[in-house]
């Protein structure tokens, strides 16, 4: 996906996340990081019951935010306002694998969190683009003017069937097994992390969610909360409301982002987040 004008464009990006645990659930097992100082978003739904979920993406979030921290303390991280576009993919694959290891280690020391794994979904920004990461169902949507666009492919056994042609889109969303993945954040020694880099237009707007979103909702429902003029925090808020009152039968998490131009005085970013629903 390409961005017209892009080449001089310097970003200003505001960003708002927020979690609730739904209507069925017991606790929140999902997680997320808005980091406006590296530019660094993510949200993590954790799998594996009886907590170890909310082990598992609490620990992701947590590795990948050390990964970053460590990395300007070490300066081998590059400001995003000078970052190519290679340069922020391998910064945000490396901190998503950070997380993985994590996880990976901590089933490795404790048997009681065999089992225990998350799906993530990440964003960056650079100099001129943003990079987008992923594992598993959790996704990231554009909306650039009216055109609303799912930016990632999700990694389920429903997915791989319509890809095959043997499910239609309508059958997948209402599929017995459409919630299986078939990669995750913790599941084997080594992760497989989608990266794509997206040169953006001021105005762009990115959806990152769980599938506590997208399994109550439509992307034109979803659509319909972002195109209003309402605020970012209260834009998640709606969003979160809406899939409650669909039955909220999963944790819902949402960051949304925008991207405006800065008229040449270097890319900024601020951020509100709203913590998580225990």
């Amino acid at each position: 996906m390409t961005g017209r004008g892009a080449t001089d464009l310097k970003l200003r990006a505001r960003a708002a996340g927020l979690s609730d645990v739904g209507r069925t659930r017991a606790h929140n097992e999902d997680s997320f990081a808005v980091d406006g100082e590296r530019g660094f978003f993510l949200v993590a739904d954790g799998m594996g019951g009886h907590g170890n979920g909310e082990v598992a993406s609490s620990l992701t979030i947590e590795a990948a935010s050390d990964f970053l921290r460590q990395s300007d303390e070490t300066e081998s991280g590059e400001p995003a306002e000078t970052a190519t576009a290679p340069q922020t993919s391998r910064t945000l694959r490396s901190a998503i694998e950070a997380g993985h290891d994590r996880v990976v280690r901590a089933v490795d020391e404790d048997e009681a969190l065999a089992g225990m794994g998350t799906t993530v979904v990440g964003l960056m920004l650079g100099a001129q683009s943003v990079s987008v990461a992923h594992v598993g169902d959790s996704r990231a949507y554009l909306l650039r003017n009216a055109d609303f666009q799912l930016v990632t492919d999700d990694h389920t056994w429903v997915n791989e069937q319509v890809r095959a042609g043997y499910l239609s889109p309508d059958q997948a969303r209402s599929h017995p097994l459409k919630s299986v993945v078939t990669r995750a954040i913790g599941g084997e020694h080594d992760v497989d992390v989608d990266v794509q880099e997206i040169e953006v237009e001021s105005g762009d707007l990115f959806l990152l969610c769980s599938d506590g979103l997208t399994t109550m909702l439509s992307d034109e429902e979803i659509r319909s909360h972002l195109v209003t003029d309402e605020s970012l925090e209260d834009r998640c808020a709606a969003l979160i409301r809406h899939a409650n009152a669909r039955g909220g039968v999963d944790n819902i998490t949402v960051i949304l982002l925008d991207l405006e131009s800065e008229g040449g005085s270097g890319s900024q970013q601020e951020s509100t987040v709203s913590p998580a629903d225990d």
